[in-house]
């Protein structure tokens, strides 16, 4: 079913760089959509394929689709150049090796619609190629559920088992007074950790739609997303995790900044046992870890001994700070179970959950 003409604009900003065997796919899933009151702006960042051309092409056969062409900033620098234009009481996100379910911007926008709320997130599926086929599919319960400021972020910062809220800016729909005058900072990656928080920190209801409506690829080839993970961490993510702690303290409260250097922490540990098992190079990235734990020691030892720590999380983190390997290896002899066979043999294979 159709929405009225007379509903409001949605601006969805689509940054292009040498996409054109993906365009197609995605700018077909966004054109057909249920939702007909769109403002496309296709950003073709400096492309030196033939993306340039079918973004041009794409904006001859519908009028609703503007182009801007631009040297090579980066995405950041891409997603600034369509917000600069955007028009709309609404602006989502969509990048161009990614494909969306055709009723996506209708389902979120009545969602907004009709509870009230500033924002709405969805549930996304991971693609495992970027040749996959575009395909409908349902996941989630289908449930709409409305969230106070307050609950948007605990389900942010600690995770959901059923609410699956990240810091992705291509899963939501942003109301235009959420990120008036907010900019992505150019030349880095993980860009979308401040812009979010700060969104989810501005507004005063949100609504969550459990139904996957964004298609994500994991693994195309040459996606920001596959450089070295421990530059990424140490150049731009944990700096902006920092400044997400920062933002929230001064902006919300300072018990919801103490639960999101909580699960910082937490991460940072994860982040430990994952470079201790990625060979000479990554022990180095682990032993840079340990210091940018140590500095936050005396804010730890405050945060740690709240009651908004488990003890498990307590014990983890006080054998991490008196010695970082043995506490690698008590997580990879926690995370083996050996199972006996006959004659001596065994087998052994991991838990399901970490230590």
């Amino acid at each position: 079913m159709q929405m009225e003409s007379c509903a409001d604009l949605i601006s969805i900003i689509v940054p292009v760089y040498n996409m054109e065997q993906y365009l197609e796919r995605c700018m077909e899933s966004i054109i057909n959509q249920t939702y007909p009151t769109l403002e496309i702006i296709l950003v073709d960042d400096g492309s030196t394929d033939r993306s340039p051309q079918l973004c041009d092409a794409y904006a001859k056969k519908d009028s609703r689709i503007r182009v801007v062409h631009k040297p090579n900033g980066g995405l950041s620098d891409a997603r600034n150049a369509g917000l600069a234009i955007a028009t709309g009481t609404y602006i989502g996100y969509v990048d161009s090796d990614d494909w969306i379910e055709l009723d996506m911007y209708e389902r979120m926008y009545s969602a907004c619609v009709e509870n009230g709320a500033q924002l709405a997130v969805c549930r996304y599926a991971s693609e495992h190629s970027a040749d996959a086929a575009c395909h409908s599919m349902e996941s989630g319960s289908g449930t709409v559920v409305p969230l106070s400021r307050e609950e948007l972020l605990k389900i942010y910062i600690c995770g959901h088992d059923k609410y699956i809220i990240y810091n992705s800016v291509w899963s939501k729909l942003f109301h235009r007074d959420l990120v008036q005058d907010m900019l992505f900072p150019k030349g880095r990656n993980s860009e979308d950790i401040m812009y979010t928080t700060r969104a989810f920190c501005k507004l005063k209801k949100a609504v969550y739609l459990d139904t996957s409506l964004y298609h994500y690829v994991l693994d195309r080839a040459g996606s920001i997303m596959n450089v070295t993970k421990g530059e990424r961490m140490f150049w731009d993510e944990i700096p902006f995790w920092r400044e997400h702690i920062s933002y929230i303290r001064e902006n919300v409260s300072d018990t919801m900044g103490d639960l999101a250097a909580y699960y910082f922490w937490r991460r940072l540990l994860f982040y430990y046992i994952d470079m201790m098992q990625a060979g000479k190079q990554g022990k180095a990235y682990a032993k840079r870890l340990v210091s940018e734990v140590r500095v936050d020691r005396m804010e730890i030892d405050k945060v740690y001994h709240s009651a908004i720590v488990s003890k498990g999380d307590f014990a983890r983190m006080k054998l991490f700070l008196f010695c970082p390997p043995l506490y690698a290896l008590t997580v990879h002899l926690y995370n083996k179970i050996v199972i006996p066979l006959r004659r001596g043999r065994y087998i052994t294979v991991r838990r399901n959950n970490a230590f």
